[in-house]
């Protein structure tokens, strides 16, 4: 079975057939922990994509006919199942993107979650009637699904975030194809394989293993009605710009975010270092909410430091799959690199470093291990220029700046709002002027108030403004990007009468 590491090479999902596709090459699913290999995968190509998105065209008319409870029931025993599987699954993705076991097992409450939500949705009202300036006529909103949908999903919450984007297409009448994480694909796998347990239709659902060639393929084509992605703002924006060109074609793209904490002159501290610490350092910062940008206000400035920088310097980093560990590893080498570039960069700019365990000592890194993506917490200090490039761009990693400001709340979201992101933040305040002043004025999607700058319930909404996204792939904000709205109005009597006062006399030549 997939669900253990071994030797066969894994195969895409068409058509409601495994399938080795039609090229030659495979990956592996590597541990960032331990760098031992997981599993292997063919890797998809476009042609491979050709044969998912036929079978999605070709499943369409008939799943959209189903009811939508009908469609929602096929869910239910996936809802069954990741409950049951609640704590092997959460293992499996502590071992295959590195989170620690908390987050991993929270990663699979998250996707049943959705998966209730979006099946149990089926059963409530759907549409609105609106009223008609005419007595005679009803007015009201229809919705029908918009076909084939797109679905690219990232790496750090493998079983959360497809179940975003899937479970409310698949409910709303659309079929799938989807190209998981290159990364994460042993997830991916064992999704595919709940699906086709749960005897839904051929070709409604599709998954093709793979890199990002097969989620261009995906997202440029003409059959593809809606794109749902999350992952980078380099790849989102790119996927927004050309489907934004193709009339009729929706993509909705959450993305990363330079996210800050504002921690006011009102603040409880005990809230605040807590909050700063879950926000910078859970997931090893590879959250797109994850906080690097700690705006203090300057006659708390030195207490706060003085307490995060002791928690930072204590973090423990450690095996995923243990409870006490707080950090598990980057999720693969090269992204090791990027947080190396970025800490460089924030030298460079001038900061000063106050915590940087980037290279752990020998003795922090568990045994057996020595193979796996470590990384330590970085903490430094610098003084606000709008020009600094390291509070500009995104890190993707325990990468965190202090800021001190002077001033009111107007002074600290200025600076909170100098980025080109825009998808979440927090304040920590006990005044509810400041609070609410933040939640007014920040340039944001997702707002947190005395809590950590993270966290996703499901019925809420989920995307950012300016870089950061142009949609919200969860909840209801994902119905309106995977269905279309009729405004149906009809006529009850046997005249015509218009609104606006528009006559609907005919008028000949002879009259």
């Amino acid at each position: 079975m997939s669900q253990q590491a071994g030797t066969q090479t894994h195969q895409h999902y068409i058509g409601g057939e495994w399938t080795e596709g039609s090229g030659s090459e495979t990956f592996e699913s590597e541990s960032p922990a331990t760098g031992e290999t997981l599993a292997e995968f063919h890797r998809g190509t476009e042609d491979d994509v050709d044969a998912a998105l036929e079978a999605a065209e070709d499943a369409f008319e008939e799943w959209r006919e189903l009811s939508y409870i009908d469609r929602a029931e096929y869910l239910w025993d996936i809802y069954h199942e990741l409950r049951e599987r609640h704590e092997e699954l959460g293992e499996i993705v502590s071992r295959e993107c590195g989170k620690e076991i908390s987050e991993g097992k929270a990663d699979v409450t998250e996707a049943w979650h959705m998966v209730e939500w979006a099946a149990g949705n089926a059963r409530h009202p759907h549409g609105d009637v609106v009223p008609s300036e005419v007595g005679s006529k009803d007015a009201y909103m229809r919705r029908k699904p918009r076909g084939v949908v797109g679905c690219i999903t990232p790496w750090n919450f493998p079983v959360a975030i497809p179940f975003w984007h899937m479970a409310i297409a698949l409910v709303e009448g659309n079929t799938v194809v989807w190209k998981p994480a290159e990364q994460t694909p042993w997830c991916g796998q064992i999704i595919a394989e709940m699906m086709e347990d749960a005897g839904i239709p051929d070709g409604v659902f599709n998954m093709v293993q793979g890199f990002g060639d097969a989620g261009a393929a995906i997202s440029d084509d003409g059959r593809v009605d809606t794109v749902l992605f999350t992952g980078s703002a380099e790849v989102g924006h790119e996927i927004a710009s050309k489907v934004g060109g193709e009339p009729g074609k929706l993509a909705a793209c959450e993305m990363g975010g330079k996210n800050g904490i504002v921690i006011t002159e009102e603040a409880d501290l005990d809230i605040a270092v807590h909050s700063a610490v879950m926000s910078s350092f859970k997931t090893t910062g590879q959250r797109c909410v994850s906080s690097e940008r700690l705006i203090v206000h300057e006659d708390v400035y030195d207490e706060f430091k003085e307490r995060f920088v002791d928690i930072a310097e204590d973090i423990a980093v450690g095996d995923p799959l243990e409870e006490d560990t707080f950090m598990g590893p980057a999720i693969e080498a090269d992204h090791v690199e990027k947080i190396r570039k970025h800490n460089e960069l924030a030298r460079e700019e001038g900061a000063n470093v106050l915590v940087d365990r980037f290279e752990l000592e020998d003795d922090e890194i568990p045994e057996g291990h020595a193979e796996g993506h470590w990384v330590g917490p970085f903490v430094y200090e610098i003084d606000y220029d709008t020009d600094l490039r390291c509070l500009k761009e995104e890190c993707f990693g325990p990468h965190v700046a202090l800021l001190e400001y002077s001033g009111d709340i107007e002074d600290a979201v200025e600076i909170h709002n100098d980025t080109p992101y825009g998808l979440a933040g927090a304040v920590i305040s006990e005044d509810y002027r400041q609070i609410n002043y933040f939640r007014d004025h920040a340039d944001l999607g997702l707002a947190y108030a005395n809590l950590p700058c993270i966290g996703a319930e499901v019925q809420l909404p989920f995307g950012g403004v300016k870089k950061s996204g142009n949609g919200y792939p969860s909840a209801r904000e994902a119905i309106e990007a995977v269905t279309e709205r009729t405004a149906w109005t009809m006529n009850n009597s046997k005249e015509i009468e218009m609104a606006q006062g528009l006559s609907a006399d005919i008028i000949t030549k002879d009259d």
